[in-house]
């Protein structure tokens, strides 16, 4: 907006007259509103809005000495990334949510295999660009911890740290207890040859699963048959092909690492011309295929709330490099295991 008298554009003079405030009070309401009453934040704040000023982002960045720009990491194949219509668009409301309401910009980093991973973090560490840094994913035992707290980056992980956990900030599922109660919602309807599809296996996420598939199992007394472990990697085509051997190995049930994988599986036993749940009961993970457009058999599925997570993990970014939060925090966010048609069976 400019100013109709001088033609010139509206600087923080103009809104502090305006507002009837000091140019000082308008510099710390546009900088996050630190030591400004109430009243004056949004009385200064409508002013804004009415005028429609658009701060100088380089004048913000040289006072706070910050560029109000986060970085999101993510360790996943392109395609896979884009083409999964469920996780990470939920995954990016969240974030969205969180940097919009204390204006900050974001900048993505997806590590498509293409490049060595030495090279993958290096380039991300000697970018300058950005304030902080969102790990939404990683691979087992990968470098990024250690570089991070080497070069005081500050971060937060969306997913639980093989190292340094004490020092390190993270927003989490719990993942074991959530995949211990799907397979044990399955072994109380009756089903005794229950398998999984896993998660990839170099990810913690899909270890986590898994390892809490197999508790689900000890804890009713069922037998650990690895031929009914089918190892996947969160995509719909795991789903697809590993029901298919499933199928072969008699399978009574299936416990899948995602949404999408239980798709998969989905239409592999309707191909083969099974109904489900009564020949094969399916769980999923993410509580997201309830959004599948034309809906599909209503799949039973642990809800782990991301968008929620996510908003939290931003949050909690924010927080470290404006300077609320010092110490590193660990928060486990609660699942839900929301029973629908395609488990409900009984024997």
């Amino acid at each position: 907006m400019r100013d109709p008298k001088t033609d010139r554009p509206l600087n923080l003079k103009d809104i502090a007259r305006k507002s009837g405030v000091s140019k000082s009070t308008v510099s710390r309401v546009i900088n996050g509103g630190l030591n400004v009453n109430e009243k004056t934040l949004q009385k200064v704040r409508a002013v804004i809005e009415e005028e429609g000023f658009v701060p100088n982002p380089g004048g913000r960045i040289l006072h706070q000495h910050q560029t109000f720009i986060i970085g999101i990491v993510l360790l996943h194949n392109l395609n896979d990334t884009f083409e999964d219509p469920y996780y990470f668009p939920m995954f990016l409301q969240g974030v969205y949510q969180a940097t919009h309401e204390r204006h900050y910009a974001t900048l993505l980093w997806i590590d498509a295999g293409e490049e060595d991973e030495e090279q993958f973090y290096r380039r991300i560490l000697e970018n300058r660009m950005m304030d902080g840094l969102l790990i939404a994913s990683s691979r087992m035992n990968a470098p990024v911890i250690e570089r991070l707290l080497d070069n005081r980056m500050k971060f937060v992980m969306v997913e639980r740290p093989t190292s340094h956990a004490e020092l390190v900030s993270y927003v989490i599922s719990d993942n074991f207890e959530a995949a211990r109660q799907a397979v044990a919602h399955l072994s109380a309807t009756g089903r005794r040859r229950i398998a999984t599809i896993t998660g990839r296996l170099d990810h913690v996420d899909g270890i986590d699963r898994l390892e809490g598939y197999k508790q689900a199992l000890s804890d009713a007394g069922l037998p650990l048959d690895t031929n009914l472990i089918v190892e996947g990697d969160f995509t719909y085509a795991a789903g697809y092909s590993g029901m298919q051997t499933l199928l072969a190995r008699g399978a009574d049930a299936v416990f899948a690492a995602t949404d999408r994988t239980a798709l998969g599986a989905l239409q592999a036993i309707h191909e083969a011309h099974l109904r489900v749940p009564d020949d094969i009961a399916l769980v999923g993970f993410d509580n997201l295929a309830q959004y599948v457009q034309p809906p599909v058999l209503p799949i039973t599925s642990v809800d782990h709330h991301v968008v929620e997570k996510s908003a939290q993990a931003t949050s909690l970014l924010l927080d470290l490099i404006e300077g609320k939060q010092e110490a590193p925090q660990q928060i486990i966010v609660p699942t839900e295991l929301v029973v629908r048609a395609s488990s409900q069976f009984s024997s």
